[in-house]
């Protein structure tokens, strides 16, 4: 998860940094220079950003009514009289200084679960594009966001269908990739392709899909790719 403080102190900026790093898997870069820090969320639009109000003649609050959409804020300031602007402008939550690892984890885990539920109602929904595959001696027509996932077996790849038969085709992994859109599907494993707006979670060793009681393996080679992706 990347995360940026903006906090005129060093020594606040580096509890959130030993806060982070005991949380884990957080990549936290820090600025003391609000104006630079404010760019850089623009420029990169982080997961969260933790942001001080009082800064140096610099204010906060009014740095944030210019939040990319996405980004998710936590206040962290002396100043508690700040709050109530604070949640106007929908920050997550509100750290009133000095703050304990366990008040800054609470604060954390709610901008995750948030960010969860934005991701599960953005989830994209495929049009009704479709690949044609030979099956036999037929021509078959599949539609693209029917697909739940596809599967490798031996000589034949073989597409699930939500709410119908497999349909089974004699071509290779590598073809099948060559002919969906690359920006739709990814190869998890040796003997998998999934739809990408079907991952609903993902480890280095298995996806699992939405709505359904599936989980696919994911490929020692591939696990690095899937994440970047």
């Amino acid at each position: 998860m990347k995360c940026i403080a903006i906090d005129d102190e060093p020594m606040a900026l580096n509890i959130i940094a030993q806060f982070c790093k005991r949380m884990g898997d957080m990549e936290l870069s820090t600025y003391t220079n609000p104006l630079a820090g404010w760019e850089q969320v623009k420029r990169t639009r982080p997961d969260i950003v933790f942001l001080d109000i009082e800064m140096g003649g610099v204010n906060g609050v009014e740095l944030a009514r210019e939040l990319p959409a996405g980004v998710f804020l936590i206040f962290t300031t002396a100043y508690a009289q700040f709050a109530v602007d604070g949640f106007e402008l929908n920050a997550v939550d509100f750290l009133h200084k000095p703050f304990s690892y366990m008040r800054f984890e609470k604060a954390v885990q709610k901008a995750v679960r948030l960010r969860s539920l934005l991701n599960m109602a953005e989830t994209p929904v495929m049009n009704e594009e479709e690949i044609t595959v030979k099956v036999e001696y037929k021509n078959v027509k599949i539609k693209l966001s029917t697909i739940l996932y596809i599967e490798a077996v031996n000589n034949y790849v073989r597409f699930h269908i939500v709410d119908a038969r497999p349909i089974l085709s004699q071509m290779s992994m590598k073809s099948i990739m060559d002919l969906l859109p690359a920006d739709k599907f990814i190869r998890v494993h040796k003997s998998f392709i999934v739809p990408r707006h079907r991952i609903a979670s993902y480890s280095r060793t298995q996806v699992v899909l939405y709505n359904q009681d599936i989980t696919i393996p994911v490929g020692r080679a591939y696990a690095d790719a899937l994440r970047e992706q």
